[in-house]
């Protein structure tokens, strides 16, 4: 990489900016922090330019970057391509020119603190020259050990050619305490995450949505260290604004999170301007979905679907999946094997999609011929429904004595399932016989804001909603958003077309519930309390069943117009 001379160079002469570049000529020992002859030509350089200079110093003692800035501010450049490395510092210090007022100390403004922070310096150096002699000031990162102030330590040096110190075992013990702080958080084997809402509409909670949002994250195996809510129209570009962005990153520093999670879905170009600008994980509320089914999906059905949406979702953020990659995008220097990869890449997913879909196309025969020996045997079809984490797959086990996963977690049913219920209560007119026996279905739980891409795959495993005598629609009782959460929940079943299937409300978990409330539910939904957990209500539900589910007619097929 040629030597260039980068930042604020502007007005200046050609001879100007050879002189402030001969700073790539000098390199300091690795045992120092900076030497006292770099700092008195920087200085010198900064003094005649009257603008700030900058250097990047690495362990080794070279000198990768030299910038230019105003008298107040440094430009620094894109550091993408310098990797963190051990303990998550950088392996670069930045010593710059302090051109304020003050004649005998040095001051660290707030901007190269942040950076300090944000960007994970071994250490930024202020220095000046002050009464024939060089003045410095130093500041590196300490373990927050839960402080949200304490991440920095400065030290005050009256004069540089004083300095005893080892600057390669000083930067050794920084790493060995910042990672021991790094192990104290791993051995807990948790993920740590900062959830982002921003909230404008009239009708938007973000109470309800954030502690949706946790429980999903609690779900994924994350857990949630802290919580941003902004009420403003989302930024178009970053979502949360660059200035907010900023402050979030050193807040993830501060509370030791590796990961942000979005309560909503980010558009690309807005995922990507995240991304670049943060070196966390960056997830938004589809992608936590997504991979909440990847991890659950047991059945071949559910995981082709699930990797089918996975693909339509990622496909157009795949152009900044590589941050190397993502600089090459087009133009003198953006051609050739970067682009042919990311375009080989976008074929690739491409073909795998039309793939999958062919297979879960074929897999739909398995499934039609399911339907045909249902008709045959002249059995109901009876479909639990309802928001996710609502009881369904305990209420569906305790009535068809079956062991489907049931967990207090979202989405513990990905794959349906059928069994045999046999209602006791009513006699069929024909045969006499006492009872008859339906199908019951038990159906992934549905959510708000649930990804389109996974709607439309899972579209096909909810086909059998469509041939449902009835719906059995399970109401949290025990939530105060409970009215909420089924309004959400018709508003899905009006999408698909269903809403004019008949449905039962079926009032869940009254044994954790306040009576009044549970009263208030049954009389706005005309609703049957139960409690699968507590095998409290079980008969009187079944009595209901039976007598909204018809009697199925035998079925018998059109003559032949040409017999």
């Amino acid at each position: 990489m040629p030597n260039v001379v980068s930042g604020n160079t502007k007005g200046l002469a050609p001879s100007e900016i050879r002189a402030v570049a001969k700073l790539f000529q000098r390199s300091v020992s690795p045992d120092e922090i900076v030497s006292l002859d770099l700092a008195r030509e920087m200085c010198f350089i900064g003094e005649q330019l009257r603008r700030r200079v900058g250097v990047l110093i690495n362990r080794q003692g070279r000198i990768e970057e030299v910038i230019l800035g105003t008298k107040d501010i440094l430009f620094l450049p894109d550091l993408g391509r310098y990797r963190l490395g051990r303990a998550r510092l950088r392996n670069l210090r930045l010593v710059f020119t302090d051109l304020t007022n003050e004649k005998n100390q040095v001051t660290i403004p707030y901007d190269i603190y942040t950076d300090l922070e944000r960007l994970r310096f071994d250490s930024v150096v202020g220095i000046r020259n002050a009464r024939n002699r060089t003045a410095m000031a130093y500041a590196y990162l300490i373990p927050a050990n839960g402080s949200e102030n304490a991440t920095t330590h400065t030290e005050v040096v009256a004069d540089l050619g004083n300095l005893e110190l080892d600057f390669r075992e000083f930067i050794e013990s920084v790493e060995q305490s910042l990672a021991s702080d790094v192990l104290q958080l791993d051995a807990d084997d948790q993920v740590g995450a900062v959830i982002v809402g921003v909230y404008d509409g009239p009708h938007d909670d973000p109470t309800t949505s954030q502690l949706e949002l946790r429980e999903l994250a609690r779900t994924a195996g994350v857990t949630i260290v802290d919580a941003v809510v902004q009420k403003r129209k989302a930024d178009p570009k970053t979502y949360i604004g660059s200035g907010k962005l900023e402050e979030l990153v050193i807040r993830c520093i501060r509370v030791g999170a590796d990961m942000l999670i979005f309560d909503t879905e980010l558009k690309p170009s807005q995922w990507r301007a995240i991304t670049n600008s943060t070196e966390l994980k960056v997830l938004d509320r589809s992608m936590l979905i997504l991979d909440i089914f990847a991890q659950r999906a047991q059945s071949s059905d559910g995981r082709l679907q699930v990797e089918l949406a996975q693909l339509k979702y990622n496909l157009p953020r795949l152009v900044d999946q590589d941050s190397g990659l993502s600089r090459l995008s087009g133009g003198i220097g953006g051609r050739g094997p970067g682009e042919t990869k990311l375009e080989i890449g976008r074929r690739r997913i491409r073909g795998k999609i039309a793939e999958l879909e062919k297979r879960i196309e074929k897999l739909k025969g398995a499934r039609d011929f399911r339907r045909s020996r249902r008709r045959e045997n002249q059995l109901q079809l009876v479909s639990v429904v309802g928001y996710t984490n609502v009881g369904k797959s305990t209420l569906f086990n305790l009535l068809t004595g079956s062991t489907v996963t049931a967990e207090n977690k979202l989405f513990a049913t990905l794959d349906p399932s059928q069994r045999r219920l046999f209602l006791p209560t009513q006699t069929n007119e024909e045969t006499g016989e006492m009872g008859r026996t339906v199908i019951l279905s038990d159906t992934v739980g549905f959510i708000r804001k649930l990804p389109k891409e996974l709607e439309t795959a899972f579209r096909a495993t909810l086909e059998e909603l469509y041939e449902a005598a009835l719906l059995v629609h399970v109401v949290d009782a025990s939530d105060k958003d409970a009215i909420g959460k089924y309004n959400a929940v018709r508003q899905i079943l009006e999408q698909m077309e269903l809403s004019h299937t008949p449905e039962l409300v079926v009032l869940n978990k009254i044994d954790a519930a306040d009576p009044e409330w549970v009263e208030s539910l049954r009389a706005e939904l005309n609703g049957v309390p139960v409690s699968a957990a507590k095998r409290i209500g079980i008969g009187d539900l079944l009595k209901v069943i039976d007598s909204q589910v018809p009697q199925k007619k035998a079925f018998v097929p059109e003559p032949d117009p040409e017999t």
